[in-house]
C-alpha cells in the first residue's frame, strides 16, 4: 500500500519518527537503501540520475592513474625492472632480483574491460624459483595528505574498499596487501582468478587500523600492493586483518614470476572509503596528468624551446616553473642538447658541453657550459628534462 504525504496547508512537509530522533530509513523489500540521520544521508548502492549510474561523490579514488592512461617515462614501451622503480605513472615495481619480469602499458594487446582503454601488463621472463627472501610486486604509495581523513589510529578509523580488474594467463589464488608504512603494519589479502585470460573484477574491503595513525604529511603513509611472487620470509597465513610486520602476500599464493611467459594485467584500480565498491571514478585527463606531475614530470621539448641567456661567453642559463607544485624537492636530470641556436635566425650551432641543475619544488634553473656564445646574447635550446619527487 502506497501513501502520499501532502503539505496542503504549509509550504513544506515534515516527517519525524515517534521517538523524535528525526532518523528516516527508506527500504525496499525490507532492505534499507537510504538512511537520513542527523549526520547526513547514507545511500547503499549506486546513485542513478536519468538512467545513468554515477559516483556518489567526486575525488573518492585515492589511487592516481588507476586506469593506466599515463605513461610519461616509457610512452608505451616495455621496461624490464632491474631495481625497484616506477613504470607507468604512480605504479612502482618492487623487485629483489633483477630482470624477472617486464612491464608495459597494454602489453599483449588484449581487449581491456568495457569502458577502459589501457592497463598495466606484467610478463614473466623466466621460470624463476623463489628464494625465501624474494619479493616481486606492483604497488602504489599514497601521500599522507591524501589519507588523513581516514582517521587511522582512532576508534573512528574508516573502512575502505579496493577494487580493480585483473587478468592472468594463470589461475588460482593471488595475493597482495594494504601496507601502513608509518607503523609497519600489513593487511594481507587474497583474490581469485578462476578463468585464465579473462578479465575478473575483484574487491577487497578492509577495516581501518584503529591502533596506528597515519602521518598528515607529504610522506608515503599507505600502500596498495599486488604480489607477483613472494618468498616465505615475506608471506603469511594471517589474512584479512591488520598484523604487525612486513608481509607482502599470503602463504601459497600464485607466483607469476615462477612461470615463464606468464601474464598478469591490471586496470581500474580504485581505493575508496566505504564497505562496497562503486563505479570507477573517471577524472578529466588533464586533471589526472597534473596529479601525476606532482610526483614526476618529463618533458622533451622541440628545438626551439628553452631560451638560454648567456651571461658570460661560455655559460648560459635557462629556467622555468613546474606545471604543478611538486611533492618535495625533486631529483632533476637534463640531457644536454646537441645544439644552441642564436635567436632569431642565426645558422650557428654548438653543443652544450656540460650542464648542471638547480631544482626547487616550484621551479628550476639549468646552467650550461657552451662555446662560441657572447655575453648578453640569447639562444634557444632543446633538451630532455625530468624531475622526480616520487614517494
Amino acid at each position: 500500500m502506497a501513501s502520499t504525504i501532502n503539505a496542503s496547508t504549509s509550504p513544506a512537509a515534515i516527517v519525524q519518527t515517534a521517538d523524535g530522533t528525526a532518523n528516516l530509513s527508506l527500504q525496499s523489500n525490507g532492505t534499507t537503501i537510504a538512511a537520513i540521520t542527523s549526520t547526513g544521508l547514507a545511500v547503499t548502492g549506486a546513485l542513478t540520475t536519468n538512467g545513468v549510474t554515477g559516483s556518489p561523490y567526486t575525488m573518492k579514488n585515492r589511487i592516481i592513474n588507476g586506469a593506466m592512461v599515463i605513461d610519461q617515462r616509457n610512452a608505451g614501451a616495455s621496461v624490464t625492472p632491474t631495481t625497484t622503480g616506477y613504470t607507468l605513472d604512480r605504479f612502482n615495481a618492487e623487485v629483489s632480483q633483477s630482470s624477472k619480469f617486464s612491464v608495459q602499458q597494454n602489453a599483449g594487446s588484449v581487449t581491456p574491460p568495457v569502458g577502459f582503454a589501457n592497463y598495466l601488463g606484467v610478463t614473466s621472463l623466466s621460470a624463476y624459483t623463489l628464494l625465501a627472501g624474494d619479493y616481486f610486486d606492483i604497488n602504489q604509495p599514497i601521500e599522507g595528505f591524501n589519507t588523513n581523513d581516514l582517521a587511522y589510529g582512532t576508534a573512528s578509523a574508516k573502512t575502505c574498499t579496493m577494487s580493480c580488474w585483473v587478468y592472468s594467463s594463470l589461475t588460482g589464488t593471488f595475493g597482495g596487501r594494504i601496507y601502513n608504512n608509518t607503523a609497519n603494519k600489513s593487511y594481507v589479502f587474497t583474490y581469485s582468478i578462476p578463468t585464465a585470460n579473462t578479465w575478473t573484477f575483484i574487491t577487497i574491503t578492509f577495516a581501518g587500523d584503529t591502533a596506528s595513525a597515519l602521518s598528515n604529511s607529504n610522506a608515503a603513509t599507505l600502500y596498495v600492493q599486488f604480489a607477483l611472487g613472494v618468498g616465505s620470509t615475506y608471506s603469511t597465513a594471517s589474512t584479512n586483518s591488520w598484523i604487525a610486520g612486513n608481509y607482502l602476500s599470503a602463504t601459497g599464493a600464485t607466483s607469476v614470476v615462477s612461470t615463464s611467459g606468464a601474464k598478469w594485467y591490471v586496470t581500474g584500480v580504485q581505493l575508496e572509503v566505504g564497505s562496497s565498491a562503486t563505479s570507477f571514478e573517471w577524472r578529466p585527463y588533464p586533471f589526472e596528468l597534473s596529479m601525476c606531475y606532482r610526483y614526476y614530470y618529463q618533458e622533451t621539448p622541440t628545438e626551439y624551446y628553452y631560451p638560454f641567456a648567456c651571461y658570460v661567453s661560455t655559460i648560459g642559463v635557462a629556467g622555468g616553473k613546474w606545471p604543478v607544485t611538486m611533492r618535495a624537492m625533486p631529483t632533476m636530470a637534463v640531457t644536454a642538447a646537441s645544439y644552441v641556436k642564436n635567436i632569431p635566425n642565426s645558422p650557428y650551432q654548438t653543443a652544450i658541453t656540460s650542464i648542471t641543475t638547480d631544482p626547487t619544488i616550484i621551479g628550476f634553473g639549468v646552467y650550461g657550459t657552451v662555446s662560441g656564445m657572447s655575453a648578453g646574447q640569447c639562444y634557444n635550446s632543446g633538451f630532455t628534462l625530468t624531475a622526480s619527487a616520487e614517494l
